[in-house]
């Protein structure tokens, strides 16, 4: 039977947050480097990659660098060096953007395509695959079913978003920070318009919403990670690198439980890298920042996903208040609440009233000042100070199984192991062989002291104990004896890491028309020459000729109830405005999109 390697892909805003996703079962991190990332908050250093590949090695796990800006011409030579120090590093693969880099001098690193690709057809993530990307993020937006047509017309492995934050536009194919600041998403700069409170008018200028209208909930699939699995999905990808070691930690444990539970029960499905985890927190996304949650558009229906009222974390949801007092309410019975949790209500018009518990005494909660609120306002707790504790308190969750043989030598000891994956080592310690006053007292000061695998990555499944039945030996002996073969055995197993390398060889496949217009993100010689070479003739290339600001799967008028048959049509077109900047919302009903252009355009 074929065994499918499943990938749990986390985040990491820095080396910490990389390490306690590996901590808590990732079986690969992304990270931005020094530069060029599409987060320009979340750089990191050289050192701290090197640190943190030798960190996930140790567990087979993988380190994939985000350097997937746009770059400019006199930003190749500084982005093709810096891919080779982190070549040089053991970094497992690049996740990129800008096809300039496949007309460098590359070294023979694996490519991933960013979802800033905007990988959403089979033609598309076919190119991909056929000019050198081992790995393609898909986009945000497609449902089963196109995963799967994907998946059937393609052989490349395909990474899928399951968890986190939520752009409103496809992603490379928005353009309005650009436009209006001069800050490019493209180049890690967004300035999150998507966030802002925006007025929605119609063409007679009746106001139909005054709140943030193109806002999302966050994305939560974990009610689907087996269907994406069916679908042909074999990286899973929680979004987050400018999220914090908290959320990390507990989102990544989330999955963890669920592809174990799954390929528990499927044993064509096995997990990417080693160990196994257990964890003295029960995760719960809920717990951490979100703005709700949703699937998104996965099973294809037009859900309501915009998370409208606000654009701030709203958390847990606990309950609906049923009685108010001057420091006091009431909820209904549902999670605890416990002293010193952060609240929060929506109240009436969208803005969000936060505030903090001072104490509870059973379903009654005193504040430490008087609060707004009112009987029927939802409740929920967006900081959970007693979860986040033992969110911080917890360490390394996940361990490698190994089985242990001592063996007397008569001058030394050998400690032998042979871990899960099958790695050996063997390390000697030199002895003074003295005379046991009780027979057999040396293989149990042994036994007690070998199974001591205390901040370690191992546990000991099986342990032979081969001693003279009257050889004395120290417990520190043994202690010492089993700090160095552990010690042994992690340089061994980075010794046995192999990492593939996968030389770029270019061709001339055709790309999909033999046209490119601005929305191709053309920005350097080299990435022209890329799509010249792959048979494109024609290049509308400037940037005066960005007229849709966003194009988005998103649809204001079905998350308002105005699309035909829902209620009352509007009268057409739609505007927003953030009461600086004016914009049209166009639809295409047919393929169920809209778009965000720049301006009252009224005809």
């Amino acid at each position: 039977m074929t065994r499918r390697k499943i990938e749990l892909l986390s985040p990491a805003r820095d080396l910490q947050c990389g390490k306690s996703a590996i901590d808590h079962g990732a079986d690969a991190v992304y990270i931005g480097g020094p530069s060029f990332g599409a987060r320009s908050a979340a750089g990191n250093s050289l050192a701290d990659i090197e640190q943190l590949v030798r960190y996930a090695h140790r567990y087979f796990a993988r380190v994939y660098v985000a350097l997937n800006t746009l770059l400019a011409d006199d930003e190749l030579d500084v982005a093709v060096a810096q891919i080779y120090q982190l070549y040089d590093l053991g970094v497992d693969a690049l996740i990129i953007q800008d096809m300039g880099l496949l007309e460098c001098d590359l070294p023979p690193i694996a490519l991933h395509a960013s979802t800033q690709c905007n990988n959403r057809s089979p033609e598309k993530v076919d190119f991909l695959q056929g000019v050198g990307f081992e790995q393609v993020v898909l986009a945000r937006e497609l449902s089963l079913t196109a995963i799967r047509d994907i998946h059937r017309k393609t052989d490349v492995a395909l990474e899928c978003f399951i968890h986190g934050a939520l752009c409103v536009s496809y992603s490379g194919q928005c353009y309005i920070s650009e436009v209006i600041c001069g800050r490019s998403g493209n180049r890690g700069e967004c300035a999150q318009f998507c966030r802002h409170r925006y007025q929605l008018k119609d063409g007679r200028g009746k106001l139909l919403a005054d709140e943030y209208v193109l806002s999302l909930k966050d994305l939560n699939l974990s009610s689907s990670v087996e269907d994406l699995l069916d679908a042909g999905v074999s990286s899973l990808k929680i979004e987050g690198r400018l999220k914090g070691e908290q959320y990390v930690k507990n989102v990544t444990a989330h999955y963890r439980q669920q592809i174990d539970e799954i390929c528990a029960r499927r044993p064509e499905f096995v997990p990417a890298s080693s160990g196994s985890c257990s964890f003295s927190f029960q995760a719960d996304p809920e717990r951490s920042f979100n703005r709700g949650h949703g699937e998104y558009y996965l099973r294809g229906q037009r859900a309501k996903t915009g998370a409208t009222k606000t654009p701030k974390s709203v958390g847990q949801f606990i309950g609906r208040i049923t009685g108010v007092g001057k420091r006091t309410f009431q909820v209904e019975r549902g999670e605890l609440l416990h002293n010193g949790d952060g609240c929060c209500c929506l109240k009436v018009g969208g803005d969000l009233l936060g505030f903090q518990v001072n104490r509870v005494e059973g379903n009654t909660v005193h504040l430490a000042r008087a609060v707004p609120l009112k009987v029927g306002m939802e409740l929920y707790r967006n900081l959970d100070p007693l979860f986040n504790k033992g969110l911080d308190q917890s360490g390394i969750c996940r361990r490698i199984g190994v089985q242990l043989k001592l063996v007397d030598l008569g001058e030394e000891l050998c400690l032998s192991i042979c871990d899960e994956d099958g790695v050996k080592s063997e390390t000697r310690q030199k002895i003074e062989r003295l005379r046991a006053q009780k027979e057999g007292i040396g293989e149990q000061t042994a036994r007690r002291q070998l199974l001591k695998v205390g901040e370690t990555i191992f546990k000991v499944n099986q342990l032979e104990v081969e001693l003279a039945s009257n050889l004395f030996v120290t417990a520190a002996v043994f202690n010492g004896l089993r700090r160095q073969a552990f010690e042994t055995h992690i340089k061994q197993r980075l010794l046995s890491y192999k990492r593939e390398d996968l030389p770029l060889v270019p061709n001339n496949i055709p790309w999909l028309t033999d046209k490119v217009t601005v929305y191709d993100n053309i920005t350097n010689k080299k990435a022209r020459a890329f799509y010249q070479r792959h048979g494109v003739h024609s290049f509308s290339q400037t940037g005066t000729e960005i007229t849709t600001l966003m194009h988005c799967k998103y649809c204001v008028r079905n998350q308002y109830g105005l699309c035909s048959g829902q209620g009352e049509k509007s009268a057409e077109p739609l505007f927003i405005n953030d009461k600086t900047e004016a914009y049209t919302l166009i639809f295409d009903c047919k393929k169920c999109e809209m778009k965000v252009l720049r301006g009252r355009q009224d005809t």
